[in-house]
């Protein structure tokens, strides 16, 4: 839901004004993992995670299409469902609360709840609303009390896992050591598994669902391998923290090479509201890359689907809500029902055939576009994934619905050998394509500029700005900043970069919202320092390696 701490230009404005009290975790880099079953040798008996995907029992991909319905808030409104499915939904995220700040849905309400998605063809996923607070306020709103309360509905959530998944806990906020987040997460985890539960289990990231630290990027690998079910599936909440496609994209990206789960749990708002998020860019790429996305909200506290002013009629639509049912990306045009209710396509086994050896053009110092000749499919080709291969592995670099791509992020004078396969509706895969060898350029010298300066001081310590900017004519997308401090000064905590230290040499690396410096635009790093006696500013910055002017 979005919460009353918005998103990321007042979030930035709140760290800064916070580090000293709660300083940042750097980003992670997700590693790929291979392909994992289930390590407790039990059978899949209904929704599960195979090679870092959403499946159903019978191994056929599902990739969620629906919104949330603000259950909790609105009880008498269950016939929403059918409205949700009649749109062309295949699945429904149900607000609950847990009893610890508002009144529990019971086991009554919450078995109805399951019959009615179930009667509607709609695949439930079941979340507590309750624990914004967690981390905040150690007697309400954890993640172990509301595991405690799905341990209650058990007996209603039995036999159920073709058709519910359980999102553990709504958009844990704060946390900014990541154990504040990795650690209760993984007991919460551990606690329905011990209890005996089978279910897809949906975890949200910190920060209010927005991950704006990279916590849940940096640790959700370890969270993955603690559940002994390898049954678990990551949510993050893309409201104006991801207002940029790049942002978006990494972000994504991220998870799918590493083969972890991934789905957009909650998205959309009005720009005067939350800033100006892409939601059409946030679809679109979910689309792409064959994940999940649920749209807030049917019927929220703020940003609704429908008018509510129109008593809930389905066929009166805000703008929003026609974006997300009827939009080019929109759930009208990409949900497939769940098989377990007659949908998908099962019967299709056949995979499309191989797709042409791809040939590289536009290769510059960190990007190449590919094309190759398509492939064909007994019912129709859906898209293509570009992989890097080295030796005898490979690792997923892009993914396309068309027969061409431009891979980016690369760097500069680096070989690189690519190859492609084809993909279908029902998730079969082509034999991989013929290799095409790729050297990009040598890297171009940066325009950049650095103004640094101390904001504050004291004994031992100090806070120091960092502002970047570009006074070139193209866009910066990605960056490197190294310095070097005279006096042994130390980076200890920082904001909107990732530091690395060797004696008085630093570099710094971008934060996710900090990737981009648009032309005649800058970006803002922050840190805290520590210092002895003296505490003299370096002189010297370079930029992916051009020295920049100071201002």
């Amino acid at each position: 839901m979005p919460s009353s701490p918005p998103r990321k230009r007042s979030v930035t404005t709140l760290l800064t004004g916070l580090a000293v009290l709660l300083g940042l975790v750097a980003l992670g880099v997700l590693a790929p993992a291979p392909a994992q079953a289930r390590p407790d040798g039990l059978a899949a008996t209904g929704l599960h995670i195979a090679d870092g995907r959403l499946v159903e029992a019978n191994g056929n991909d599902f990739v969620m299409r629906g919104v949330n319905h603000a259950h909790t808030w609105y009880p008498g409104r269950l016939q929403s469902l059918a409205d949700i499915k009649a749109l062309g939904a295949n699945t429904v995220r149900v607000v609950l609360a847990d009893g610890h700040r508002w009144s529990a849905n019971s086991a009554s309400d919450v078995a109805n709840v399951v019959a009615q998605c179930k009667a509607n063809r709609l695949i439930c996923v079941l979340e507590v609303h309750d624990t914004t607070g967690y981390g905040e306020d150690s007697a309400a709103g954890t993640l172990d009390q509301a595991a405690d309360y799905w341990i209650g509905l058990k007996d209603v959530l039995a036999g159920q896992e073709n058709y519910v998944v359980i999102n553990i806990g709504n958009e844990p906020w704060g946390n900014t050591d990541p154990a504040g987040w990795t650690a209760p997460t993984i007991a919460a985890v551990k606690k329905l598994r011990d209890a005996g539960f089978q279910h897809t289990i949906m975890v949200d990231a910190p920060n209010w669902g927005q991950d704006w630290q990279g916590v849940m990027r940096a640790n959700a690998r370890s969270v993955y391998a603690a559940d002994t079910t390898g049954n678990l599936i990551f949510s993050i909440h893309m409201y104006s923290v991801f207002d940029t496609a790049a942002e978006i994209t990494d972000y994504l990206n991220a998870f799918v090479n590493a083969k972890l789960p991934l789905l957009i749990g909650e998205f959309g708002g009005p720009a005067d509201q939350w800033g100006d998020p892409d939601e059409d860019t946030m679809m679109a790429t979910a689309q792409q890359l064959n994940l999940g996305y649920l749209a807030w909200s049917w019927s929220g506290n703020t940003d609704p689907i429908l008018d509510l002013a129109t008593a809930f009629d389905p066929t009166r639509l805000s703008s929003w809500g026609q974006r997300v049912f009827n939009g080019v990306n929109g759930i009208a045009q990409t949900a497939k029902e769940a098989t377990v209710y007659g949908g998908g396509t099962p019967a299709d086994t056949q995979a499309p055939t191989t797709p042409g050896t791809p040939t590289a053009s536009a290769v510059t110092a960190t990007s190449a576009t590919l094309t190759w000749t398509a492939a064909t499919d007994n019912i129709g080709v859906t898209g293509y994934d570009v992989v890097r291969v080295a030796g005898g592995t490979e690792s997923a670099v892009a993914a396309s619905t068309t027969n061409g791509v431009t891979v980016t992020g690369l760097s500069a004078s680096t070989a690189y050998t690519f190859a492609v396969y084809a993909r279908d509706a029902a998730g079969n895969r082509s034999a991989r394509s013929g290799t095409v060898a790729v050297t990009t350029s040598s890297a171009p010298a940066t325009p950049c500029s650095v103004r640094y300066r101390v904001v504050g001081e004291w004994p031992g310590g100090f806070q120091g700005e960092i502002v970047l900017g570009n006074p070139g004519t193209a866009a910066i997308n990605g960056w490197k900043l190294a310095f070097a401090f005279a006096d042994g000064q130390t980076v200890t905590t920082m904001w909107g970069g990732t530091p690395t230290q060797s004696g008085a040499a630093v570099t710094v690396a971008p934060a996710s919202y900090t990737g981009t410096i648009p032309v005649g635009g800058s970006v803002t790093v922050g840190f805290i320092g520590a210092k002895g006696t003296t505490n003299t500013a370096p002189t010297a910055f370079t930029l992916n390696g051009s020295a920049c002017t100071t201002t």
